[in-house]
């Protein structure tokens, strides 16, 4: 699919997500309307005002130091964090949904594929747009000189929770602007990948990922992770964002319990793990060509799908609470994992693509002897 075919659906998912987005900041006033408490509860109310206010394009009472005679130039700082907030959502879903959509076109057999890689990226894109507009949210708030780092981090891990639908609804948009594009195109070609090759780049590259979920994140190496870089002055304390970008969860337990529920909370990992591995096995036989670049993004995406599958095992069969607390918390750990999902799918995207390349060689390269050898034989 050609960059300018390619580059419609991209634009229009991407504006779909940036109104979207803005729609629901622009609907965090609601909750401080007179009834708004009574009729959601207070529990709804704060846990709907968190998940909105990130994207909130005005200022939340108390977020900046308005009252101060330099209160307009912070306000003016809160409007320009904004401003890049929604300008980078637009722009990373958008770049990245125009190498989706060439690389993983959703034509017939590949139409819920795309889907959830777009789905995927749609968060990461949310995320990234996040961390890149903090440092001037911070500024905003007038103690950018305090603590910036953990202050990063906790910015920067704020405003998943609303961006989970949201992007579903932008990538089905992109999809279906797709499958106009695509009415009357011919089916695009796929990879052609040894099915050994392709297992055994998947395997490899479900190992890297398998690092952060299974290494990093045990407790006493995340503790070290956070406690390891320690000081003062204006970058201290790097702990948090530390772990934030390297750790796909947090696990040792849950302790006090039997060895079944040990394991039940365990497999909430190797389902990450699988849907990881499923998606680097599946993917060099349906993307359009496998590049350094198309395999990353892909894997970014894959590694976002299995912390969404995990999260719903967790709150559905380990924690199978149905109160209405419950749901809001469970609802709360949405996207989470998403700022590590982007190095380490990166690495592992990048590795099974080596893999695949050295591999692929390795079994072509006994086909030119072979046939030299047939020839000789003959004369």
């Amino acid at each position: 699919m050609e960059y300018r075919h390619a580059a419609v659906p991209a634009v229009a998912g991407g504006l779909m997500l940036t109104l979207l987005l803005w729609w629901a900041g622009a609907s965090a006033d609601a909750l401080d309307l007179d009834g708004a408490t009574g009729a959601l509860g207070i529990e709804t109310v704060n846990a709907l005002r968190s998940w909105l206010n990130p994207w909130a394009y005005d200022p939340q009472p108390g977020a900046s130091v308005a009252v101060t005679a330099d209160g307009a130039s912070y306000l003016a700082l809160h409007d320009t964090a904004m401003q890049i907030r929604f300008v980078a959502v637009f722009l990373v879903y958008a770049a990245g949904s125009l190498l989706l959509v060439r690389r993983l076109p959703a034509e017939r057999g590949r139409v819920w594929q795309a889907v959830l890689a777009l789905w995927a990226w749609g968060v990461v894109a949310g995320t990234l747009a996040v961390t890149v507009s903090a440092p001037w949210m911070i500024a905003s708030g007038g103690r950018g000189s305090y603590r910036f780092l953990p202050q990063l981090a906790a910015l920067a891990s704020t405003g998943r929770t609303v961006l989970v639908p949201l992007a579903l609804a932008a990538a089905v948009w992109t999809v279906f602007v797709t499958r106009l594009a695509l009415k009357n195109a011919d089916p695009l070609p796929r990879g052609d990948v040894p099915a050994r090759t392709a297992v055994v780049a998947a395997t490899i590259g479900t190992a890297v990922v398998a690092v952060s979920v299974v290494v990093l994140s045990y407790q006493a190496n995340a503790a070290r992770i956070q406690t390891v870089f320690t000081g003062g002055g204006f970058l201290s304390e790097p702990g948090d964002l530390l772990r934030q970008w390297l750790l796909l969860g947090a696990w040792s337990g849950p302790s006090g319990v039997g060895l079944w529920d040990w394991l039940l909370v365990r497999f909430g990992d190797v389902l990450l793990l699988a849907v990881v591995w499923c998606a680097l096995r599946w993917l060099p036989g349906m993307l359009t060509r496998v590049s350094v670049p198309a395999m990353a993004a892909c894997t970014v995406c894959a590694v976002v799908l299995g912390l969404l599958v995990r999260h719903l095992w967790r709150v559905t069969v380990v924690d199978g609470g149905t109160t209405s607390w419950h749901l809001l918390q469970a609802a709360s750990g949405l996207g989470e994992g998403t700022s590590a999902a982007v190095p380490w799918g990166t690495l592992a995207g990048v590795t099974a693509t080596v893999v695949l390349r050295v591999t692929g060689r390795g079994a072509e390269a006994p086909a030119p002897a072979a046939a030299a050898g047939g020839a000789g034989s003959g004369g």
